[in-house]
């Protein structure tokens, strides 16, 4: 029996400044990020990655990878590529570049990763607003009072 298609399963999906190829092949991945510091909002993000890999699949697919606002509906940005496993043993690695993404405001915005429109994966990445740091000699903020 002759299999055409298997769909394929994520091996991983990470969020990163950048990524470089070595001349072997191999990626080295640069500022893998578990979540967004931001001096202020909104603010527009230079370049965000989504690196991924897929594996164990056999067939021609396309590659969405979405982020999504904090209210869970809005989609801010969205990147397909298409790739195609000719043996179940084959991998294929994509990079989704987001480049001056805006972010409007600090709170929990969602990286989704499809695969002909099948969700594979959906996790949280936080935007969080830095706090300043304190000046030499300047005196501490004062505590809200009750």
């Amino acid at each position: 029996m002759n299999v055409t298609r298997i769909l394929p399963d994520l091996q991983c999906a990470l969020v990163c400044e950048d990524v470089r190829q070595e001349v072997t092949g191999n990626f080295i991945l640069l500022g893998v990020a578990a979540f967004l510091r931001v001096p202020q909002v909104p603010v527009t993000a230079n370049r965000v990655c989504v690196f991924s890999r897929w594996c164990a699949g056999v067939g021609n697919f396309t590659e969405t990878v979405r982020i999504i606002a904090p209210d869970q509906t809005t989609t801010l940005r969205e990147a397909k590529v298409k790739f195609a496993l000719q043996d179940p043993s084959h991998n294929a690695t994509n990079l989704s570049v987001f480049g001056q993404l805006e972010i409007p405001a600090a709170g929990i915005y969602f990286v989704e990763v499809l695969v002909d429109d099948v969700l594979k994966l959906r996790f949280p990445l936080a935007v969080l607003l830095a706090t300043p740091p304190q000046q030499p000699g300047q005196p501490a903020p004062a505590e809200p009072q009750a």
